[in-house]
């Protein structure tokens, strides 16, 4: 039975399943392809961390998946990580962290 995934995976994956002794269609994207699936592999990493239910373990995991492919993102994108660090300090100062824990339930 045939099941479908239509994703971004990481590269020694096609191997795996192939020692596993199932076959599998891949292909290589080209690099816009690339940038909008490592945009959605984002979301999906994020997502996994909702399935964690806080065990360290799982959630270590998730967060390593979600850096790695913050990675990608910077260097497709051409981004500068001095930069980013810069704006990150900079949207702090403005607007705060999220020491407090403030939750807002709505606006008037």
């Amino acid at each position: 039975m045939r099941k479908i995934y239509n994703k971004l995976i990481r590269d020694k994956i096609p191997e795996i399943i192939k020692k596993d002794g199932k076959k599998y269609k891949i292909r290589i994207l080209s690099d816009e392809e690339y940038k909008k699936e490592l945009l959605k592999k984002i979301v999906e990493e994020s997502q996994e961390f909702l399935k964690t239910n806080g065990n360290k373990e799982e959630l270590t995991k998730e967060i390593s998946d979600v850096l790695e492919i913050i990675d990608y993102l910077i260097n497709v994108f051409g981004l500068n990580r001095e930069e980013i660090k810069k704006v990150k300090l900079e949207k702090k100062k403005l607007r705060g962290g999220f020491n407090k824990k403030i939750f807002l339930e709505y606006i008037l």
